[in-house]
């Protein structure tokens, strides 16, 4: 059967005590109100309803796609209210309503809950807790029948003591939801609309309200100040490193390490404490990454190794090539197999060849180095000239001297050295030695200057 879904996204947040609107707030680097779209797109619906109010301009600025509908919520007025703007767009035979501030909802969860819709049938995802202050009580009969959800404010002392409470993640028949919606009211202790009230209604109409429950209760629980949101956010991360462990991946401390974004991983990975993943890194078989790296839209192949305190954005690391420690290796980096850039080297846009070397404090950008070339100490490429960027292209097996400056463009044949020290301005032919500095001169009984006392 098709399915819309709606997102409620609309309100402010005021616990976060933040400018930015709640559901904007971010979980393993993306919003919380992201990860609920995510999960949405997995269900293959006809149509994706995300409801906005407080910050609704930056909402839509950050989460714009041609696949979501925003739909704007003036005022307020509760969960209902806002199902009900979404209204008029809803075409699809189910109706989904999920919540932008709950970002660990499984899609396995959500497919299971939605197996359980039909005409005549609803379906409710609820949660048993231990402490359910705060959230909805499922009011069951003698048969342990779904006949209400009473809200915990108007809840009487009795039906406090019910530990199942309301997720406020539904699915419902389409053709029914019109109807249930125009009836609520919102005489309560709130005053206001409550999307809650649709399963007396269903009831009282002779539906099933059918329920599933969430093998982990942290999937429905939501962000409403900084303590909860640090709490989805290490298990968020409890759950990526369990996965990747499960993969085969060695984490030296699984409550160290943070995934934010997607890792494709090999078997037998070591990574130590302090690592970052963002957005999506490729990991082959055998690699090794010390602690306290960041890893960033990059590759590593079979047996590299990143070590310690290294930085690494859109770069390719070949098999064996190792980088670091304090190596940074910037978007268009590529290192061939068992090419190595050591501590306090920088990389951008630079691709070094199998085998080719940079040792130590130097800066490479715009460059093509070929293989078994090594580069001396304090070496960097001129670049820039303040308004263009040029290429500096070195051939195969060439020797840079320490503390040369390499002014582009500029070509370096195979074979070619450089004499430390040499600012080097003109192309230099395979095999040849260019000495690009001023001649020393030794000056005697030079007096060094004294200070003058005042």
């Amino acid at each position: 059967m098709s399915l819309d879904i709606v997102i409620l996204a609309a309100g402010q947040g005021t616990r976060m005590r933040s400018a930015l609107p709640k559901v904007l707030h971010p979980i393993a680097g993306q919003s919380m109100l992201a990860h609920v779209i995510d999960r949405a797109r997995q269900l293959s619906p006809v149509g994706i309803h995300v409801v906005i109010g407080h910050g609704a301009d930056l909402v839509r600025e950050r989460l714009a796609a041609d696949d979501l509908n925003f739909v704007l919520q003036n005022e307020q007025l509760g969960t209902g209210h806002a199902v009900a703007q979404a209204l008029p767009a809803l075409t699809a035979e189910r109706v989904l309503i999920l919540y932008g501030d709950v970002p660990l909802i499984e899609t396995a969860t959500l497919e299971r809950l939605l197996e359980r819709v039909g005409a005549e049938q609803l379906a409710l995802l609820t949660v048993d807790l231990i402490d359910p202050t705060g959230y909805g009580r499922i009011v069951r009969d003698a048969a342990g029948v779904v006949k209400a959800i009473v809200e915990h404010k108007d809840a009487t002392p009795e039906q406090r003591q019910i530990c199942e409470g309301n997720t406020g993640i539904l699915a419902v028949p389409g053709k029914r939801l019109g109807d249930w919606l125009a009836r609520l009211s919102n005489s309560n202790a709130q005053g206001e609309y409550y999307l809650t009230d649709v399963i007396a209604m269903a009831v009282a109409d002779g539906l099933v309200v059918a329920t599933e429950q969430p093998l982990d209760a942290m999937e429905v629980q939501g962000a409403n100040d900084r303590l909860q949101l640090a709490e989805l956010e290490r298990h968020y991360q409890q759950r990526a490193a369990r996965s990747l462990m499960a993969q085969g991946v060695t984490l030296r401390d699984p409550a160290r390490f943070d995934l934010r974004g997607e890792a494709t991983v090999g078997r037998d990975v070591l990574i130590d404490i302090n690592v970052i993943l963002e957005g999506r890194v490729v990991i082959e078989d055998g690699v090794q990454i010390g602690p306290n790296c960041v890893i960033k839209d990059s590759t590593l192949r079979k047996g590299a190794l990143v070590k310690a305190n290294s930085h690494l954005d859109g770069a390719e690391l070949g098999e064996g090539a190792d980088c670091g420690p304090f190596a940074r290796l910037r978007p268009g980096s590529v290192l061939g197999a068992k090419a190595h850039v050591g501590n306090f080297v920088e990389l951008k846009n630079a691709v070094l060849g199998e085998g080719a070397k940079a040792g130590h404090l130097s800066y490479l950008g715009d460059a093509e180095i070929g293989a078994r070339s090594n580069i001396g100490a304090g070496t960097i490429t001129c670049n820039y000239d303040g308004a263009n960027k040029f290429k500096t292209v070195l051939g195969e097996d060439v020797f840079i001297g320490s503390n040369s400056a390499l002014v582009a463009p500029v070509t370096l044949g195979d074979g070619a050295t450089t004499g430390a020290g040499s600012v080097i301005t003109a192309d230099i032919p395979a095999g040849t030695l260019a000495v690009g500095r001023a001649k020393q001169r030794n000056i005697d009984a030079w007096k060094r200057p004294v200070k003058i006392n005042k």
